[in-house]
């Protein structure tokens, strides 16, 4: 703070009483493009990281779902070809219709 009222004294010797405001006024109008113009940069820049991080994902899941299929894969002791038929073990396949073999 003693550094900001020494540049304004002598900013006031230097440009003078009658100019100070409208040079002050022009500095807090740049001051003010500067931050919005740093603030979309910002934006922006945090938009971009986003869409790298959802690719990221989007290459990393399919990964993890292949190794997960392959460690399913070496670990199961049946094939997944005989998991499906032996749940259909104890049911009874159904006649074709017409077919005398039911009341027999």
């Amino acid at each position: 703070m003693p550094e900001m009222i020494v540049i304004l004294v002598i900013a006031l010797i230097v440009i003078g009483p009658s100019k100070l405001p409208e040079i002050a006024r022009s500095i807090g109008k740049g001051y003010g493009e500067f931050s919005r113009s740093m603030r979309s940069v910002r934006e922006d820049f945090e938009d971009i990281t986003s869409d790298f991080e959802e690719e990221r994902q989007i290459l990393k899941n399919p990964i993890d779902e292949i190794a997960k299929k392959a460690k399913n894969s070496l670990f199961e002791d049946e094939p997944s070809s005989s998991k499906t038929t032996t749940s259909d073990k104890g049911a009874t396949p159904a006649a074709p219709p017409g077919d005398d073999r039911e009341n027999a």
